[in-house]
């Protein structure tokens, strides 16, 4: 191991984590029956569109349909069409998609088939608001849930309570046609009738549940979206409802998968690895606090693991915007984690968004050593007041250290992978 560059270790096991989740292999594990009338493909999500393209190669048979995925993420297709629209905020791109993919499967028979692709990030992709509710009351609701510090699975809950389309609505448009939803979970825990807030998959959540977890959040929505959650218009369909009686639901790819992908790429390589777990969340900066205070106990007592390891982690943590810096979560927990092994040589670290984007800007995530914090004070970047502002993108940016994958075309949450020498 003393031979391997930690970065391009990092980088492997990350390469490796994303082609566990490959939709060319994925998804044709899990073709479905083909039908005796037509063959419907629609979708959204960061992923959506290398998914779809996917499909198009696994499909012997005639098919149509439309997906709505990121700016910048399309992938090319012939028969599928892809839709670009705006993520994490709404806008009216992504409006119209909904509406379009509505259309698509109107007017559908018992005989023929929906495949619905969903990967995380549909729940910006497709704005639809319910009842007298507007795209801009539903762009509102996304920003105070981004910076509510909420995990994914309240603001998914939260959001199928305002949608036309969330919480199984889309399914139930396409009855009687039977549908199968093949899932790239971005959850923790796998439930996939919260990847992309389920808009082809109910839950039991129920707007009492959701006005609780605005409670518990302290999260400010508009008066107009309040009304609209405290009235029956919200309710969403069940589980039990006999209109998805017929479907199937199909979890295609996870972190749970991709970590064990990843922890294999590390142990040909010599390292022995560790998986702390695939269902991490929590504030990011408090998540890489305890990160870093783990790595420390090992670089200074060989415990609880002993040196050298690699310890991996995944699951989707948070940020509470304190202010208006550039970054995301997975630069955020990195900074705090740099801070809390500051000084302390042999270790290395990477945290990335395996679709490849974390936050708003080109980056997946970033590095970090015990020198980052040092090598930011040698260029007049103060590590904490970065943190404090949410500035993490900023931090790395000045020392070189943003990771920068590009688009993955899947999007199985976040990897953190801490090697110590």
């Amino acid at each position: 191991m003393a031979m391997t560059d930690p970065k391009q270790l990092l980088t492997s096991v990350f390469e490796a984590a994303v082609a566990a989740a490959d939709p060319e292999l994925t998804i044709r594990r899990h073709l479905p029956a083909k039908p005796k009338g037509r063959t419907i493909v629609i979708g959204a999500g960061k992923g959506s569109a290398q998914m779809a393209a996917a499909f198009e190669k696994a499909w012997d048979g005639p098919l149509e349909g439309v997906v709505v995925t990121r700016y910048g993420f399309a992938a090319p297709c012939e028969r599928i069409r892809i839709v670009e629209a705006s993520h994490p905020v709404p806008d009216a791109n992504g409006l119209e998609a909904a509406k379009l993919l509505l259309q698509t499967i109107s007017g559908l028979t018992e005989d023929d088939l929906v495949v619905a692709l969903i990967s995380g990030g549909g729940s910006a992709l497709l704005p639809s608001p319910a009842g007298n509710l507007t795209l801009a009351d539903e762009i509102a609701v996304n920003e105070a849930l981004l910076a509510s510090g909420a995990p994914i699975s309240a603001m998914n809950t939260i959001r199928k309570h305002i949608s036309g389309i969330k919480g199984g609505r889309l399914a139930a448009a396409a009855h009687p046609a039977r549908v199968v939803s093949l899932v790239v979970s971005d959850i923790p825990g796998d439930n996939p009738a919260l990847v992309a807030s389920g808009p082809t998959v109910p839950d039991e959540a129920s707007r009492a549940d959701a006005l609780r977890l605005i409670e518990t959040y302290r999260i400010a929505l508009p008066a107009n979206v309040m009304a609209h959650i405290n009235s029956a218009a919200a309710d969403a369909p069940q589980p039990t409802d006999p209109r998805f009686a017929r479907n199937e639901v199909h979890v295609i790819a996870s972190a749970a998968v991709s970590l064990d992908a990843a922890a294999e790429a590390a142990r040909m390589q010599g390292v022995e690895t560790v998986i702390l777990s695939d269902a991490i969340e929590g504030e990011a900066r408090e998540v890489g606090g305890v990160h870093a205070a783990i790595a420390r106990e090992v670089a200074t007592r060989n415990r609880p693991f002993n040196k050298p390891v690699l310890i991996l982690s995944g699951g989707e943590t948070t940020v509470t915007l304190r202010a208006k810096g550039k970054g995301g979560r997975n630069s955020e927990f990195l900074l705090a984690f740099a801070i809390g092994i500051d000084g302390l040589q042999g270790i290395d670290a990477l945290a990335a968004d395996t679709d490849g984007i974390d936050g708003s800007e080109d980056n997946a995530g970033a590095f970090a050593d015990g020198s980052t914090v040092s090598r930011m004070h040698a260029v007049s970047v103060d590590a904490k007041a970065m943190l404090a502002g949410n500035n993490a993108w900023t931090a790395f940016n000045s020392v070189g250290d943003l990771f920068v994958p590009g688009p993955t075309g899947t999007n199985v949450n976040d990897l953190r992978a801490i090697l110590i020498r």
